[in-house]
């Protein structure tokens, strides 16, 4: 049973540079789990338990995209999220960051979740 996340807290856009990287370097090594959130779609989930490398956004004019890649001494897995509209963050009851989920242009939620360590 997961407890309920609260996604609620939107990371300003300006931010978004500094917020992965803070994230990146805060959380390197933890397991995450990555789930597609599509109205139209079934949800899918990605990839489970698999430790964070990076999460790199390039702005608008240099990519407009957000790749999270997974793996311990390499990259194993990556995912790229296109022209990123919104970052949400979510946290559990203890008030510590365990979410974050990004909209794109088609409407796409990714939910990235910190597994418990």
């Amino acid at each position: 049973m997961v407890s309920k996340i609260d996604i609620s807290k939107s990371v300003p856009r300006e931010r978004w540079g500094e917020f992965f990287d803070q994230f990146s370097s805060g959380n390197r090594g933890r397991n995450i789990s990555i789930e597609i959130i599509n109205s139209e779609l079934d949800n899918a989930e990605l990839i489970q338990n698999a430790p964070l490398m990076a999460m790199v956004y390039d702005r608008p004019g240099k990519g407009d995209d957000l790749v999270i890649e997974v793996g311990r001494d390499e990259v194993t897995y990556a995912h790229t999220i296109d022209s990123p509209t919104e970052v949400l963050t979510g946290q559990n009851s203890n008030g510590l960051m365990i979410a974050v989920r990004i909209s794109d242009t088609a409407g796409t939620k990714t939910l990235i979740q910190l597994q418990a360590s």
